[in-house]
């Protein structure tokens, strides 16, 4: 749901008048139904803000761990395991095996 799709606010939902009829709702029931609904509804704004600065502190999070890794170190390390693999390979099964 995006945020242009929301048609009132807080405020607007307080300062709603609705007309009166013989018979019609009740003014404290409608009232006190309309506060709570301003309550969640400030509830959902707030957590929608943080949730988009947690999203943006993220994003900056990701970014510079993206812009820290060195590819060459990585290349560097795989090539230092098998050089220590092929060391220990040699030290177990000898020099015959490692020569052939």
């Amino acid at each position: 749901m995006g945020l242009d799709r929301i048609q009132l606010t807080g405020k607007e939902i307080l300062d709603k008048d609705f007309k009166t009829a013989i018979r019609g709702y009740n003014q404290e029931e409608v009232d006190q139904y309309l506060d709570t609904i301003i309550q969640d509804y400030e509830a959902f704004h707030q957590e929608i803000e943080r949730l988009k600065q947690e999203n943006e502190r993220l994003k900056k999070q990701s970014d510079q761990t993206t812009r820290t890794r060195q590819p060459s170190a990585t290349g560097q390390v795989n090539y230092d395991i098998l050089q220590r693999v092929s060391n220990l390979e040699k030290a177990v099964f000898g020099r015959k095996y490692a020569d052939e």
